[in-house]
């Protein structure tokens, strides 16, 4: 094995990916969370803002879980021109909690909350328009709405916005602008954004290049529980490159990414195990792990090379423990 690995990371790559997460039905993962977590397709809508109002009893229910009281309530506030049920409702239309779900009527309610300036309607609709749900995909009309949310402060639609301005489809292509509505997004703590701006970074995009600065927004997003910035910053650790080497940190970084389904996590997880770097040599763990790597396409000549040296026990070891791995994936990943 080498001394040190390039990053992963590029530029393409990151737009390809990111891009791909701003699919609404992507994000929607489950229908109908567990209480009280909000819907994973939405964020849930904000509290009134002043302690002066109504206790928002409809929100309340929709955070305990209660989505049938929820929806009773908010609607009838939003008949009554309450902005933040009307948002509600969209919510409950689009995840088909406490009713069923009506992507025309969500539509509906989030246009009605978009219209009187609630940001996180604006961000939902955008979704909407972006990928063609309860209507017509509407690239332009769906740009306009990330931006009206992010000039109210909406992180999401500042790095969905950033994200347009990357493809340079939509826009023309601009990494500066990008860099800097990342740069709004990220600050207030948005993964994703995150590990777009530390791939700037790296590579020098629309920003001066800084791998320290790099390394620093990787981390973060890492913590966050981003899977390709928990990679890219284990990298950054073995190498020592924008942070201070610390291959053991790697090696668990990696880990953690490779349960999380990174087939290049598993790659350099494996290649950690066979030479016993950062922990201690395993050469079944390594060879399990390049076998599931090798499953999500991430292939190794220098492992298969490794592999071919084992003993006819260790093989089958490997491979019992990768056949088994890999049934129970889905679980894993969770």
């Amino acid at each position: 094995m080498t001394a040190s690995w390039r990053t992963t990371t590029s530029l393409a790559a990151v737009i390809v990916v990111t891009i791909a997460a701003m699919n609404f039905a992507h994000a929607q993962k489950s229908q109908k969370p567990t209480p009280p977590k909000p819907p994973a397709a939405q964020k849930s809508p904000a509290a009134p803002a002043s302690s002066e109002e109504a206790p928002d009893l409809a929100y309340g229910a929709y955070q305990r879980g209660r989505y049938v009281t929820a929806f009773a309530l908010a609607t009838k506030r939003a008949e009554a021109g309450d902005v933040k049920a009307m948002t509600l409702l969209g919510v409950l239309y689009s995840s088909g909690l406490g009713i069923a779900r009506d992507d025309v009527q969500a539509a509906k309610w989030y246009k009605l909350a978009a219209d009187r300036g609630d940001r996180e309607a604006m961000f939902a609709l955008a979704l909407f328009r972006l990928t063609g749900r309860a209507g017509p995909r509407d690239r332009e009309a769906a740009a306009k709405l990330f931006a009206a949310a992010a000039k109210l402060g909406h992180p999401a639609a500042a790095y969905n916005l950033g994200l347009l301005y990357l493809e340079g489809q939509l826009f023309p292509q601009d990494f500066a602008r990008g860099a800097q509505l990342f740069r709004t997004a990220a600050d207030a703590g948005n993964p994703e954004a995150q590990y777009a701006l530390g791939t700037l970074y790296k590579e020098g995009r629309g920003v001066a290049k800084d791998p320290r600065e790099a390394a620093k927004l990787m981390g973060a997003a890492a913590l966050a529980g981003n899977v390709d910035a928990m990679v890219e910053y284990a990298i950054a650790l073995f190498n020592g490159n924008g942070v201070t080497k610390n291959e053991a940190a790697a090696a668990k970084l990696f880990m953690k990414a490779a349960r999380r389904g990174s087939p290049i996590a598993q790659n350099r997880l494996a290649r950690i195990l066979a030479v016993g770097r950062g922990m201690k040599a395993d050469p079944v763990a390594a060879m399990k792990w390049h076998i599931v790597a090798k499953a999500g396409g991430a292939g190794d000549l220098w492992l298969d090379a490794f592999v071919a040296k084992l003993k006819p026990e260790q093989k089958a070891a490997a491979q019992k423990a990768a056949k088994t791995w890999m049934a129970t994936l889905p679980r894993k990943r969770s």
